[in-house]
């Protein structure tokens, strides 16, 4: 009985050591990321200006500046941008490195390989929300203010501030195929599973396309489309995974059982 309770003590301990080994790990990797945001944003924050320059050349009106801080606060939204992008992947390799020791081989290799695409997708949803969903909603907003007749007058962090606030949810949405993906390879998610969630899936898109959009239905129509056409992506891709484990299992079966490779996805598929 001394031993049983001196070996659940011992337990205890490792298990506490072992806590507290993982969150001095995670603080670590959190003040690198932190450093590396910090140096990206000072950078970005001497690149801001030839980007707004190009910016502005690219959409063609006039600004206006309706408050003293207004200048400066762009600035820092771009620079946030850029530290962003360039961080991003840092942030992926240590939450990779952090996960990675809990996870079996091949969930640690299908993770780590996700980093790059994931990087891609981003910068395609900053590409996509920019030269495609952002100038069809300006042009509605746009022709929406000249059947009032009104003077259009465009301020500067308003712009801009509006441009990021469409951009950036859109970008980070497009890191859904990778996020399905992962989940299909660890076996917590399959396509029979999202077409069965695809009805509760389209309203989630159509409040999150509201919630990111102006109040308008064009505007959410224009961020709603990109939302399901990424998901029907996403549903391709874990049937492509899917069917690859499939395979995999029933390779495993095979050999395993000494079946017949058809009957050994039948066995598969029945479990």
């Amino acid at each position: 009985m001394f031993k049983r309770g001196f070996e659940q003590r011992m337990s205890t301990q490792n298990q506490e050591m072992r806590l507290v080994e993982h969150l001095g790990e995670l603080r670590r990797r959190l003040i690198w990321v932190a450093v590396i945001f910090i140096v990206a944003f000072i950078g970005g924050f001497a690149y801001a200006e030839p980007v707004v320059r190009y910016f502005k050349k690219d959409a063609g009106i006039q600004w206006h500046v309706f408050g003293i801080a207004d200048g400066l606060r762009v600035y820092m939204q771009f620079s946030f941008v850029i530290a962003l992008v360039i961080t991003l992947p840092f942030i992926l390799y240590h939450l990779w490195r952090f996960i990675s020791p809990g996870l079996r081989p091949h969930e640690r290799k299908a993770a780590g390989i996700f980093i790059a695409p994931a990087f891609l997708l981003f910068v395609t949803g900053l590409a996509v929300g920019y030269y495609l969903v952002f100038p069809m909603i300006i042009m509605f907003m746009i022709k929406f203010s000249k059947t009032l007749g009104v003077v259009e007058t465009f301020g500067l962090a308003q712009y801009f501030g509006f441009m990021f606030n469409i951009v950036i949810p859109l970008a980070l949405l497009f890191e859904l195929p990778i996020i399905v993906m992962f989940l299909t390879r660890l076996r917590i998610l399959n396509p029979m599973r999202m077409k069965k969630m695809r009805g509760y899936s389209y309203l989630a898109l159509v409040i999150v396309a509201s919630l990111i959009s102006p109040p308008d239905f064009v505007s959410h129509l224009s961020v709603f489309l990109p939302l399901v056409i990424l998901y029907e992506i996403s549903v391709l891709i874990s049937r492509f995974v899917y069917r690859k484990q499939l395979k995999e299992d029933a390779a495993w079966q095979q050999e395993f059982y000494g079946e017949k490779e058809e009957d050994a996805v039948l066995h598969v598929d029945r479990e």
